[in-house]
């Protein structure tokens, strides 16, 4: 049956079908496959080039980039926040404290300011335009990266506890408005086919990727580690300029000018060309500026929710506590592969490119689908890699002293299988969040799916301590 634009409702933000209409339960649950495939009368322009999907792509590398190099650059924590004037023993003692719970504080301020970061985007949707909050967030990001860039070469010997406080607020404010740009351009995807959605997901693995693939290069080079520190501060502060560039430029692509509806992006200043006046356009200010509403966006994502807070809890239980503490099992032979490169290249590298190569094939196959309940039984079935990373060889082992795997491609194969697995099953469940909602909805949705991910992160990283405990 031909589907008419009348069936259509617009908003402020978007267009979507109502609830009440004549849709079936699974077709309401994969909207996305009747926007990708547009009826006759709301044909999408063609994506030329791909120039929209390596926007999104290139955006979420830079989304995450700068943290991922802010928590690659140990070495460069470690050698910034000790005394290296020849301290004191005093001095020593304090500056072993701060060295010692240096990471445990970058993860509570990370993890905190998220957090609240996330619920104040939520309650801004309707308040500020989404240019605001992603033109800000990247400016925000920019500045603390150009700040933390600056002090690479400057002695902070004699100031080490200002230095911390300063790194950790930095951090805080990092990953605050990092979270603020990533969820909200996640949102603005829910407006764009669900390849573009899967384009953001990658860039976001391809960021993990580029860190691991510098940190090995650091260790190669074995070069000053204020100089590779100050090589990946630079490159990071080339992506979040080249993102600013990028979110100035997507309003003027023909793609976002005359989507199928109007787009949720920067709506207060893009107006629908006059050769489509089909497609009205909202006043000004006839959009809500009370927050979006969340219970229906939670009934929506419930299942899928779950998902991808038991995969991500999965993960962090894992990775990296877990599996940067498996040692080869030839590591007394000496050779550089099982000393210095096998965690960096068994862990980070592998772990990020299986991760990279699972959310990638979404863009091809896009099965189980939102409603199935192969999706949740997929996800149940992770629960086995930790027993299978435990009996790995896992040092140091208290009370668990039995190494079932004596191989070093055992963890290979399961970091790559904890990888491919991540990284498809969360691109699926992330893709489809914004897709089952109104399309007055779908930014409000990306926000709540950037929130499952932190839920579950902070429960893997908070019951790993307890499995390392166990071990």
């Amino acid at each position: 049956a031909m589907i008419s634009e009348d069936d259509f409702h617009h908003s402020a933000n978007a267009t979507y079908r109502p609830a009440g209409s004549n849709l079936r339960a699974d077709q309401e649950a994969l909207l996305g496959k009747l926007l990708d495939r547009p009826p006759p009368g709301l044909q999408r322009p063609k994506d030329r080039f791909n120039g929209t999907y390596i926007i999104f792509f290139s955006l979420g590398i830079g989304g995450l980039l700068p943290w991922n190099f802010f928590v690659t650059a140990k070495e460069y924590w470690l050698f910034k926040l000790r005394n290296c004037s020849s301290p004191t023993a005093g001095e020593e003692a304090t500056g072993s404290d701060i060295l010692n719970y240096f990471e445990s504080y970058l993860t509570v301020a990370s993890t905190v300011s998220s957090v609240l970061c996330l619920m104040a985007n939520f309650l801004l949707i309707n308040r500020v335009p989404i240019r605001v909050r992603v033109l800000a967030s990247l400016t925000v990001m920019l500045a603390i990266f150009l700040l933390m860039t600056a002090l690479v070469k400057v002695d902070t010997s004699s100031w080490t506890s200002g230095f911390f406080a300063v790194t950790i607020v930095c951090m805080a404010i990092l990953s605050g408005t990092s979270t603020v740009f990533s969820s909200s351009v996640f949102g603005m995807t829910g407006s764009f086919p669900m390849r573009n959605s899967q384009a953001l997901i990658s860039g976001g693995a391809m960021g993990g990727t580029i860190s691991a693939v510098a940190l090995l290069v650091d260790l190669a080079a074995s070069s000053e580690v204020t100089d590779s520190t100050l090589a990946f501060f630079l490159t990071a502060d080339v992506f979040l300029g080249l993102c600013v560039g990028l979110c100035l430029l997507l309003p003027r692509l023909d793609f976002y000018l005359r989507p199928v509806w109007p787009a949720c992006v920067f709506p207060s200043e893009e107006q629908p060309p006059q050769d489509h006046p089909s497609v009205p356009s909202a006043a000004p200010g006839s959009g809500e500026s009370s927050p979006p509403p969340l219970r229906p966006i939670l009934k929506k994502t419930a299942g899928l929710g779950f998902c991808i807070i038991y995969l991500f809890f999965i993960t962090g239980l894992v990775f990296p506590a877990i599996s940067t503490n498996i040692e080869s099992l030839d590591k007394d032979s000496g050779s550089p592969w099982t000393t210095t490169f096998f965690v960096p290249l068994t862990t980070f590298l592998l772990f990020n490119f299986a991760d990279l190569c699972g959310r990638q094939v979404t863009a091809w196959i896009q099965a189980p689908g939102p409603r199935s309940k192969v999706l949740p039984g997929l996800v149940l079935l992770r629960t086995c890699l930790i027993p299978l990373f435990v009996f790995c060889n896992y040092q140091p082992r208290v009370h668990l002293h039995t190494v079932v795997f004596r191989s070093d491609l055992y963890p290979v194969f399961f970091t790559s299988l904890l990888g491919l697995s991540n990284g498809y099953l969360s691109a699926l469940a992330l893709m489809y969040g914004p897709k089952i909602v109104p399309r007055e909805l779908a930014e409000a949705t990306g926000v709540v799916m950037s929130f499952y991910v932190c839920v579950g992160l902070v429960l893997g990283s908070a019951c790993s301590a307890l499995l390392v405990h166990l071990i």
